[in-house]
């Protein structure tokens, strides 16, 4: 019995353990099958996903096609109203040039022959004009070289007169240094007498102190001559030489006092030449001096009239060469002026010949635009241009009147770039505008994911377009026809109506 009971007590315990593991297995098997719910769900939906978004691609596409058929369609019939009406317009334009044309050959002809008549008359008028450009360029010279001879001459004969005038006061101005000269001279001879008096008297003078001193020096020489006679045997003996030296001199001197008391003899001749020359002297002083006086207020006056005479001759000579200077710069100036006026008018001819060759028919043809004034405004002007000018503006206005062509020809020709340049701006922005249509059409037509998270502008609702029209208001050229958009009533009771 209790080996019964140990082994039921084993049986119970093993099937509790495995209704335990049974649990757990079961728990785990209905975990599995519950997860491969999801996953099947999961890929399901997934899969379910996938097939609408193809779905949708396809139907989104299929949607963009039609639509594209559509706005084709009505493009094209645009395009083919557009076309009848371009065809009508062109066939009138073309009538009414023809019309134009066959009126316009008629004056075709007069017309070259006033441009050429115009073209002769401005070319005389130029060879005109340089004819009496040259005519006055060459009167300018002729009175130039006129005047400069007529300058040349009197600077010649002032030279001559002046070189005359210098003459006559280097003459007179010559004397008087030759007298200033004698009187020099008879000055140096009255001082060489004076000196030659008064040697004479400190010789005399030396003469009696010598025969003074001879009568004391006697007395000792007596006494000395002993002396003298030891000291002379002395110096006779070692002066030998000397003494015969001295008696040559000696004689010499002997000679000299000889030929000095000639001397004397002439000189007291010459002293008494002296005396008659001095009074005769005297009295050509007197004369000298005013003689001196009157030639020395003479060559102060005409010192004076020669500084006078040659300020006058440079303020001449000034005046002239700044004649000649301005006249050398004004023909100068002149003939550039010319130059520049001949090239401008070159360059005018050149510029003419040029816009003559890029003109239309209807310039051609017309190349003056009708006034627009009206007959009594335009009878005013002709009276006002026919009455003489009263100012010298109006003189100047008066003289510019054969440009009045000119000034039509180029304000036509300023207000037809103005035009050009505005329709360029206007064609830029168009452009600008119609390429931004273009790019929003070819993100509509095509198929990516940024293209399709964004609104496609091809769509229509409700009449309403989902592309940017950014034109600007009031834009003749960028506007068009408005075509009112059909939408099928199945696609509207299918797709928009509440079902």
């Amino acid at each position: 019995m209790p080996a019964k009971k140990k082994k039921s007590g084993k049986l119970s315990k093993m099937t509790e353990e495995e209704k335990i593991a049974y649990e757990e297995q079961k728990r785990l098997a209905e975990e599995e099958m519950r997860k491969k719910k999801e996953d099947m769900l999961s890929q399901f939906l997934k899969d379910k996903l996938n097939k609408e978004e193809r779905a949708t691609h396809f139907n989104q596409n299929k949607l963009n096609h039609q639509w594209r058929n559509i706005m084709r369609e009505s493009k094209s019939r645009e395009l083919k109203k557009d076309i009848e009406i371009l065809s009508q317009t062109f066939e009138r334009v073309i009538d009414r040039k023809d019309a134009v044309i066959k009126s316009l050959t008629k004056d075709l002809g007069e017309a070259e022959e006033q441009y050429s008549m115009g073209f002769r008359s401005h070319l005389q008028n130029i060879d005109y004009l340089i004819d009496i450009q040259k005519q006055r360029l060459a009167t300018l010279e002729r009175e130039c070289a006129e005047e400069l001879e007529i300058v040349r001459e009197e600077f010649d004969t002032e030279r001559a007169m002046l070189t005359e005038q210098h003459n006559k006061e280097m003459n007179d101005i010559a004397d008087i240094i030759f007298a200033m000269e004698q009187n020099f001279l008879e000055r140096e001879n009255d001082a060489k007498v004076d000196f030659q008096s008064m040697r004479d008297e400190i010789k005399n003078k030396n003469l009696e102190e010598k025969h003074a001193l001879r009568v004391q020096l006697e007395m000792k020489v007596d006494e000395l001559w002993q002396q003298f006679r030891q000291a002379l045997q002395n110096y006779n003996e070692t002066t030998e030489e000397r003494k015969t030296a001295f008696e040559a001199l000696k004689l010499k001197d002997e000679k000299s006092a000889k030929e000095i008391e000639l001397q004397m003899r002439k000189l007291q001749r010459i002293s008494d030449q002296i005396a008659q020359l001095k009074a005769k002297m005297a009295s050509n002083t007197k004369e000298c001096e005013e003689r001196n006086k009157y030639l020395k207020e003479e060559r102060e006056r005409m010192q004076a009239h020669f500084q006078e005479l040659k300020a006058q001759m440079n303020k001449i000579r000034d005046c002239e060469r700044e004649k000649l200077t301005k006249l050398t710069l004004e023909s100068r100036a002149a003939i550039k002026e010319i130059k520049r006026q001949k090239e401008k008018g070159e360059q005018i001819l050149r510029l003419a010949e040029m816009g003559r060759k890029l003109e239309t028919e209807e310039e051609k043809v017309l190349p003056f635009y009708a006034s627009s004034l009206t007959k009594e405004e335009q009878d005013d002007v002709e009276v006002v241009f026919l009455d003489p000018p009263s100012e010298p503006l109006v003189a100047v206005m008066h003289e510019y009147t054969a440009l009045e062509n000119f000034w039509k020809r180029y304000n036509k020709v300023f207000l037809e770039k103005l035009a050009l340049d505005k329709e360029r701006q206007t064609l830029a922005g168009e452009n600008s505008q119609l390429r931004t249509l273009l790019k929003q059409y070819l993100d509509g037509i095509s198929v990516n994911d940024e293209i399709l998270s964004q609104v496609n502008p091809l769509f229509v609702i409700n009449s309403k377009t989902n592309v940017k029209m950014n034109f600007p208001v009031g834009d003749p050229r960028v506007r068009r026809p408005q075509i009112p958009t059909v939408v099928e009533a199945a696609h509207v009771v299918k797709h928009i109506l509440p079902s």
